[in-house]
């Protein structure tokens, strides 16, 4: 019944579909992709430290954010160096990682423990 507007809605969904999974890749193959939240529960956190990287999630409970987090030497393909830390955070509690390097994100659970997100003063990005 609307031809134009169907091809325009069509459009549009690919079109975003694009931008999205743009948005997701790394600028050259050997960057991360990063992802420093805010995050909601059972999403991850994706950060590089220094030569570190970091994969960290939360359950929320009790009020308070579950912490879980495995750090990894980068340049470690099979994640033989990678070891886990779990903290539990109240609300605007926050837990930091450092590397060797003297860099450091610190992770901060949000109200409510609805969420957690990566402040960082020394965190190394993928686009620079």
């Amino acid at each position: 019944m609307f031809p134009l507007a169907r091809s325009f809605l069509k459009f549009a969904s690919i079109g975003s579909l694009v931008a999205f999974f743009a948005a997701g890749t790394p600028a050259r193959a050997d960057e991360a992709i990063q992802n420093l939240g805010p995050i909601g529960p059972h999403e991850p956190i994706l950060a590089t430290v220094g030569s570190m990287r970091v994969i960290a999630f939360f359950l929320p409970s009790n009020g308070r954010c579950n912490l879980q987090a495995v750090i990894w030497d980068g340049d470690d393909a099979e994640a033989r160096t990678a070891m886990g830390i779990r903290v539990s955070l109240s609300p605007g509690q926050t837990a930091s990682i450092d590397s060797v390097e003297n860099k450091s994100v610190t992770l901060r659970c949000g109200d409510h423990a609805e969420s957690l997100a990566a402040l960082s003063t020394e965190l190394q990005v993928a686009s620079k």
